[in-house]
C-alpha cells in the first residue's frame, strides 16, 4: 500500500490508521463510547433469547443449503 510515495505493510497501515483514530479528539469521547458499550451489552442482554433463536436459524439454514451443494 502506498502512503506518502512509500510503501507499508496493510499491518502498519492498520496500525497507523488505528492510533490516529485513537488520537482524534473530534470524535466521541471515552465516556460516550462507554455509554453505547453499555446500552448494546443491556441489549443483548434483554433479547438473549431472540438473539440465540434467532442465530440458531441461521445456522441451521447454512447447514441445510451446504450439504445441498
Amino acid at each position: 500500500m502506498l502512503l506518502g510515495g512509500k510503501e507499508y505493510s496493510m499491518r502498519f497501515w492498520s496500525t497507523e490508521l488505528w492510533n490516529r483514530f485513537m488520537r482524534d479528539e473530534s470524535g466521541i469521547g471515552v465516556v460516550e463510547l462507554i455509554l453505547v458499550l453499555v446500552v448494546l451489552i443491556g441489549l443483548v442482554v434483554i433479547f438473549r433469547d431472540q438473539l440465540t433463536s434467532l442465530m440458531n436459524g441461521i445456522f441451521e439454514r447454512i447447514v441445510q443449503d451446504s450439504n445441498a451443494v
